[in-house]
């Protein structure tokens, strides 16, 4: 549960949608910019571009939320020492 009020957090879900719009716009346009440029997009290519923001956003909450936790488990560690 704590996981995911971090993967919540302001910082953590701004962190990954800066980096999803990033990511997943060059991707998109690698992967698609004949069918853009041709206004020539099929309801797939839409969803693949969906797929392509996504996937950055997930990678990029996942990590946030392992670091930080990892931060506070070593963080605990050592107070109890």
């Amino acid at each position: 549960m704590q996981s995911l009020r971090i993967a919540c957090s302001k910082n953590v879900v701004t962190t990954a949608i800066k980096v999803a719009l990033v990511v997943g716009t060059v991707l998109a346009l690698i992967n698609h910019l004949p069918a853009l440029l041709e206004n020539n997009m099929t309801q797939q290519n839409i969803w693949q571009i969906v797929l392509t923001y996504l996937v950055p956003y997930s990678v990029s909450t996942y990590s946030a939320v392992a670091a930080i936790n990892a931060t506070r488990e070593t963080a605990g560690t050592a107070d109890s020492r």
